[in-house]
């Protein structure tokens, strides 16, 4: 799928974005302190909240402006976590499937589901004390979860800024493709979620969804998935990419 100029938010639209989608992440408890950090790939570059910036409170001149080649031109000093986003746009495109905004957070529910499965694999003599390359977050139990989300690959545990974690997301995002599969989100094992959508609305819906996903594993964590029939049919009916 080819991208035009008319597909990214114009710049002033996505810096009140930003703080508006920041603000309501934080004062709802999906971030705190200054965990978190959105992101927009505009036509020419990026905007990127700041590093150490508090979500709850962006200012709209202050966010880092990036030119296409990630160099910063103006605001605050970027998040460190531009590379991986970067990555992610770069993965969504060649996939046919462009994002235009990326949200990372340390969501509650979706890291503890991270730290009990991590640990499990942990533990794990067959799993060689490690995520596998295929393990995904959480299992279809809700229509929702499979409609409004898909699968969530767990990316094996990594330093925060690691280099490695980018290029794994990189590519969980293009065997999803092979498969015919869009992603929209993915775990990295005891540190956050990374979600993106064509804007700082539809991402936090994203998030959202998977968080109340999470929520509802962790009160019944023996909840029967749906069938591949019912999946069937929510792809049939709904488009449902799973």
């Amino acid at each position: 799928m080819s991208t035009s100029a008319a597909e990214f938010l114009p710049e002033d639209t996505a810096r009140a974005e930003i703080c508006r989608v920041g603000r309501s992440l934080f004062e709802r408890g999906y971030v705190h302190a200054t965990a978190g950090n959105i992101s927009v790939r505009l036509a020419d570059g990026y905007l990127i909240t700041p590093t150490d910036a508090c979500l709850g409170t962006l200012q709209p001149e202050r966010l880092a402006r990036l030119d296409a080649e990630g160099r910063q031109l103006s605001g605050d000093r970027a998040s460190k976590t531009i590379a991986l986003h970067r990555h992610i746009y770069a993965a969504t495109s060649e996939a046919g499937q462009p994002a235009r905004c990326v949200i990372h957070t340390h969501s509650t529910q979706l890291v503890a589901c991270s730290l009990a499965a991590d640990s499990a694999a942990s533990g794990s003599a067959a799993a060689g004390g490690r995520l596998a390359d295929d393990a995904e977050l959480l299992p279809p139990i809700t229509p929702y979860f499979v409609m409004k989300v898909g699968r969530v690959p767990h990316i094996a545990y990594h330093r925060p800024g690691d280099a490695a974690a980018a290029e794994a997301v990189a590519r969980a995002i293009a065997h999803h493709a092979a498969q015919g599969r869009r992603l929209q989100a993915v775990m990295l094992a005891r540190l956050g979620p990374n979600v993106w959508h064509g804007s700082p609305a539809e991402a936090m819906a994203v998030l959202e969804e998977l968080e109340e996903t999470a929520r509802l594993h962790r009160l019944v964590p023996d909840a029967r998935p749906l069938s591949e029939a019912q999946i069937d049919e929510l792809r049939l009916r709904f488009g449902a990419s799973w």
